[in-house]
This record gives C-alpha cells, sequence and structure tokens, in this order.
C-alpha cells in the first residue's frame, strides 16, 4: 500500500511536469529556428535536445512506474483474493444448515462470489481519484496563467457526462441484482448439460436439445434486457460527449486566436491545450472515479450483505443444567415445520430412548424420519417441544460438543472427489493422518477390500473430475461413505440414514450385522426400508405423517396387525 500510495503521488507530479517540459520544448524549437542562421544556432539546438532529454527521462519514469505499479496492484489482487473468498468460506461455514436450502440465500452467496473482487477496485478507485486530483490541480494551476474561465470550461467539458454515468450505474446495479436468480438457473442447466453426474441421463433421454433450446431462450432473453439498457447507454453517451467535445472546441478556438495575434507564444498555446486537454480528462477521471466508487460501493454491498449475515445460533450463556437426572436421548412432544412451509413435517413426537439401545425408524417417504435425525443432529431447531441430551436440551450445548457425540451418514452422502485418505478421514478429521485408524474404518465399513485393489491404496484419487481419478461404483462409494461414518470412534451415538440403499441385498445383511457388533455399548439409530436389517434393531419406531403411531420390537408390531406388519407382509410378498 505504502509502494502504490507513493508512486501514485510521483507519477501524477511527472504528468504535470511533462506538460511544462512540452511548452519548453516547443519554445526552444521556435527559438533554434528564428535563430537558424545565427551566432546562437549550436546553443539552440542544444536547448531543443536538452528539453527532448528530459522529456524522454519523464517518459522512462512514468514507464517504470506503471509496471512497478501493475505488478504491485497484480500482487495486492492475488492477496486480496484469497483473504475475501477465505472470509466467504468462513462465512459459509459459520451459517446454519437451512440457510442452504434457501433460494434468497443462495443468491446472496452468489452475489458475494461474484463481487469478491470489488473490494480491490474500490482501493484502485481511490488510488485512480487521487493521482488525478493531483494530476488536475498541477494542470490547473497552468490554466489559471492564461484564464480563470479555463475552469470553468472544464467543468461543462466533464460535468454533464459525470451526471448521466452515476444514473446509469445505478440502472445497471438494479438489473444485474434483479437476474441473480436467473443467472444460477442458467448455470444449472449449463451443469445438467456438461457434468458427468448428469450427463448419462441426458444422453439416454435425448435432452441435449431441450437443455440447449432452453438455455439460449433464457441467455438470449437476459442478452436481449441488457443490449436494450446499454443501447440506451450508448445514446446517452454520445448526447453528452458532444456537449464535452463542444466545451474543448470552444476554448481551442480561443486559445488559437490568442496565439496568433500574438498575445504569448506557439509553446504557450501547446501548454494551454495539452493543460486543458489533461485537466478534461483528469476531471473526467477523478468524477468517473466517484461515480466508479458509487458503483462498487453499491456492488460491494451484496459482499457485505453476505457476510454480515446472522452467523450459528446462540447458546445461553449459564452452563448446561440438567432438565432430568437421566441418561439417554428423549423428544418431549417435539413439532416442526421446514421454513417457507406451512404443513407439519414432524408434530406431537415423545419418546424416550435408553442408552445403548438399537433404534430403526420406519415409514413411507415423507413420514418425518430424516427430520427426526436432522432435528437430533441440530441441523434445525424443532418449532415446538423440545430434545434432551442426558438431561440438557440439545439447544444449550455448544454445537461442537454436540456433533461429536454423534457419527451421522444421510442417504444422499458426499462423494468427496479427493483421496480415499480424506473421502474416509474427514469422519474425524482429527486423525486425518492416522492410517490404521482409516484402515479400521474401512474394513468395518466394507470397503477395506475395494481401497486395497486401488493402485495407489489411501493416498488414490477418487472421481473422475481430476487427473488419474479412479471412479467407483455407487455401491463401493456408500461402503467408503459407511467407513467415514465408522471413522469417529469417540461418538456414542451411531445415525445411519438409509446408506446402504445402493448395496445388494447380502452386501447390506453384512454392513448391519457388523453395525450391530460395532454398535455394543452405543446408540444406534437408523433408517431403512429394508425388513430383514430393520427387524435386527432391538426397537422399532413407525412414523406416518410426521407423527409417531407405532412403538416396539419386530415381533410385537407383526403381532399387532397394523401399518407396520402390512408393509412388512407387502415387502414379504415379493420374495414368495
Amino acid at each position: 500500500m505504502v509502494t502504490i500510495f507513493a508512486l501514485t503521488i510521483f507519477t501524477a507530479s511527472q504528468s504535470v511536469m511533462m506538460v511544462w517540459v512540452g511548452k519548453k520544448l516547443v519554445d526552444s524549437v521556435m527559438h533554434a529556428r528564428e535563430n537558424l542562421h545565427g551566432a546562437q544556432d549550436d546553443r539552440g539546438h542544444a536547448g531543443v535536445v536538452h528539453w527532448m532529454l528530459i522529456e524522454i527521462g519523464l517518459i522512462a519514469g512514468i514507464q517504470l512506474c506503471d509496471r512497478v505499479l501493475g505488478y504491485t496492484r497484480s500482487w495486492l489482487e492475488s492477496k486480496m483474493d484469497v483473504e475475501i473468498s477465505s472470509a466467504i468460506i468462513q462465512k459459509a461455514l459459520l451459517l446454519d444448515y437451512h440457510h442452504f436450502e434457501s433460494s434468497e440465500f443462495n443468491d446472496k452467496l452468489m452475489r458475494a462470489k461474484k463481487e469478491s473482487s470489488r473490494p480491490l477496485a474500490l482501493l484502485q478507485g481511490n488510488l485512480q481519484i487521487l493521482r488525478s486530483t493531483l494530476t488536475l490541480i498541477g494542470c490547473g494551476a497552468l490554466l489559471l496563467r492564461y484564464s480563470k474561465w479555463s475552469i470553468l470550461c472544464v467543468l461543462v467539458a466533464v460535468i454533464p457526462s459525470a451526471i448521466y454515468e452515476a444514473r446509469f450505474v445505478s440502472k445497471m446495479y438494479k438489473f444485474r441484482r434483479w437476474i441473480t436468480t436467473e443467472n444460477r438457473q442458467l448455470g444449472y442447466i449449463e451443469t445438467i448439460a456438461t457434468n458427468y453426474r448428469f450427463i448419462k441421463e441426458a444422453k439416454l433421454f435425448g435432452l441435449g436439445s431441450l437443455l440447449l433450446e432452453r438455455y439460449r431462450t433464457k441467455a438470449e432473453s437476459l442478452e436481449h434486457e441488457e443490449r436494450h439498457l446499454m443501447a440506451k447507454g450508448s445514446i446517452g453517451r454520445f448526447l453528452v460527449s458532444l456537449v464535452s467535445s463542444a466545451a474543448f472546441y470552444s476554448y481551442y478556438i480561443g486559445v488559437a486566436l490568442a496565439a496568433a495575434a500574438g498575445k504569448f507564444t506557439l509553446g504557450d498555446m501547446t501548454l494551454y491545450l495539452t493543460a486543458f486537454q489533461r485537466c478534461q480528462a483528469q476531471a473526467q477521471s477523478v468524477l468517473m472515479g466517484i461515480n466508479g466508487l458509487y458503483e462498487d460501493n453499491l456492488y460491494i454491498s451484496n459482499l457485505f450483505e453476505f457476510l454480515d449475515m446472522p452467523s450459528q445460533r446462540t447458546f445461553p450463556a449459564p452452563p448446561r443444567q440438567p432438565l432430568k437426572s437421566e441418561q439417554g436421548i428423549r423428544f418431549d412432544s417435539v413439532g416442526f415445520r421446514y421454513p417457507e412451509s406451512d404443513k407439519w413435517a414432524l408434530r406431537d413426537f415423545s419418546v424416550f430412548i435408553p442408552p445403548r439401545t438399537s433404534l430403526a425408524l420406519v415409514g413411507q417417504n415423507g413420514a418425518g424420519k430424516t427430520t427426526v435425525i436432522k432435528l437430533l443432529s441440530r441441523l434445525y431447531d424443532s418449532t415446538e417441544g423440545c430434545i434432551l441430551l442426558d438431561g440438557c436440551d440439545i439447544c444449550s450445548w455448544e454445537l461442537p460438543d454436540l456433533w461429536r457425540r454423534m457419527s451421522v451418514i444421510f442417504q444422499d452422502f458426499n462423494q468427496y472427489e479427493l483421496l480415499v485418505r480424506d473421502n474416509v478421514g474427514f469422519g474425524d478429521a482429527e486423525h486425518l493422518s492416522d492410517d490404521e485408524r482409516i484402515w479400521r474404518a474401512l474394513t468395518r465399513g466394507g470397503a477395506g477390500e475395494t481401497v486395497s485393489s486401488l493402485p495407489n491404496g489411501l493416498e488414490t484419487q477418487l472421481g473422475k473430475s481430476f487427473q488419474k481419478g479412479k471412479q467407483l461404483s455407487g455401491g463401493q462409494w456408500q461402503k467408503v461413505a459407511l467407513s467415514r461414518a465408522f471413522m469417529r470412534e469417540s461418538a456414542d451415538i451411531l445415525i445411519l440414514d438409509e446408506p446402504t440403499a445402493a448395496l445388494d441385498a447380502v452386501a447390506e445383511s453384512a454392513i448391519f450385522e457388523r453395525f450391530n457388533a460395532l454398535a455394543k455399548g452405543r446408540t444406534a439409530i437408523f433408517i431403512s426400508h429394508r425388513f430383514p436389517t430393520v427387524r435386527m434393531a432391538s426397537r422399532i419406531l413407525v412414523l406416518d405423517q410426521g407423527r409417531l403411531i407405532e412403538d416396539g420390537t419386530h415381533d410385537k408390531l407383526v403381532s399387532a396387525g397394523g401399518q407396520y406388519a402390512a408393509m412388512f407382509e407387502l415387502q414379504a410378498s415379493g420374495y414368495r
């Protein structure tokens, strides 16, 4: 910053000196012509060479300063880009899960990412204003030697343009903010048409032409709106440029006539015209810089709008006090509605899960099974009622402390296109370099044999997005994800939300048998639609439309002849 500031002031002073040296050079040339055959011939030529060398030196100095400034700005830009992108990532990690399911939040996030370069533009704008202001003051002082009205002509030349630009910038900001959602939709269509995760269906279902047509239609519509706005801007800029040109040439004519009348030398005329042009350009630059600051402040507000979002939920100041002297998990009249939804995803849900219980959640899609898991892990907070863990309301726990007690894998688990080590070790990142622990988790998750066959073992790159990546089958990815859940050996609550959907029946049975063995001494909660797996649980809860309707063991529920028995019979009949 010190370097940039110093060089900015230095180049501004050199620009003013260039105007004065230009006058001296022209005057020395005219003086040499007048004494072409006189005694001072050699001295006249020496004067021309003298001022020419000074001008060359100034030009070289300006070019050197510009190169150093360019390098320093580039270095600063890279540094700021890393810092601001890191700030965006850090903020995203602090925000609650429900934000990421909001369209409004995703618009804010996209705008923040897009405007991450604005702080540097704001900085450069301020420096440009400083440089232009210093040059303007220097050249303005030269103009005052000719006439005080010169400054008025400069203002007439630049103010209309500056006012128009400010209004145009405001219109463009509103337009670009308006199209954020449309641009995200365009990006998603492009992803469907080009990303390998979607390309199989896009080809097999013949979606290529449809996706391309939708992309072009939406993109051309947005392009038409922008082109219309830019066309109006170009017409406006042309009209105000006529005003600027009229002011300059009015001044030009006055200076030329004064020089022709012998009121000052040809060098003076060159100085006044050059100084006027410089003043006009620098005044324009200052006003445009101010407009640029206004524009950058408008757009940078998108970045700060995201960074200023309220972070994670706050916690009570007093230390946790058990509401009940019990060990285990208690749902007490819990109800929950997802944001922007009037429908209850869970209602009047009350159940106590003692420690070291093996519990299965059963029900049709949308019954509320995954919602129970999300509430227990505090991805969401319940709308009504409370959840107790070891007698303490989970809302009084620090989230990191709560999450350390749990190991969770969801049905839509992540497939990290990173090393095998990362895919498993992320389950307990503190032990990412513990090979023995990672191999132990791989064995428990059923992925040990798969990883052993990979070319570089734990250091094998997975996925096809990067060089030398090894793609796994759906079932193999699922075993790797299960291994990630088993990585957190200190967790006393294991949660599997239908993680074996991509496995065959034999592999799933083997996984859950191993899961039950490893869950000894822990609370194990899992969701599955396969009843041979469900019946392994010591207790089964049946949910329907967000309510608990049945609770018991497999044999008890079958004997009761309720919804569980009907679902079990329906699935069993398919194997007869």
